[in-house]
């Protein structure tokens, strides 16, 4: 099983997006029992927030499910039980380095990087109000995630 953790700055735009879709690609792929998927922030800002309504709009508008969501800050406790810790830019690795562990840092990918944009910043929604960009971004990079971790779990069967 692969556990895997969207993380942005306040988890309530590019980090919870990033887990609804995630988790749509799974289910449609019928590998829903393979992961655990989750989301949070590297600050305390939005702590215990939902998903803010415009990313909300957008993932609906796309038909992608969601559930129950509360902002929260991630804990070093919490990072060392995943996989991968899928960033949304710079400013949150930089941040996320002072709450986690040098061990848990090696688990730190981009989320473009995944779309083979190395590590371009996912666009963020909360300063541009664009969100079509920022679903575009998020999907093309849990596109290409969900196909790296597939051939992973074929080659360990």
């Amino acid at each position: 099983m692969k556990k895997v953790l969207f993380i942005c700055h306040g988890n309530i735009c590019r980090s919870p997006m990033g887990e609804f879709i995630f988790k749509d690609l799974v289910k449609k792929a019928g590998l829903e029992d393979e992961f655990v998927i989750d989301s949070a922030a590297v600050s305390y800002e939005e702590q215990g927030n939902d998903i803010y309504p415009p990313a909300a709009r957008k993932l609906r508008e796309k038909g992608i499910p969601m559930g129950p969501h509360s902002a929260h800050r991630i804990q070093s406790s919490e990072a060392s039980e995943y996989d991968l810790l899928i960033i949304m830019d710079s400013s949150n690795e930089r941040l996320l380095s002072r709450i986690i562990s040098a061990a848990d840092m090696k688990k730190v990918r981009y989320m473009m990087e995944f779309a083979d944009q190395g590590m371009r910043s996912v666009a963020d929604p909360w300063y541009s109000g664009d969100f079509e960009t920022t679903y575009n971004d998020i999907l093309a990079g849990c596109k290409g995630l969900l196909s790296e971790l597939t051939e992973l779990l074929l080659l360990k069967k």
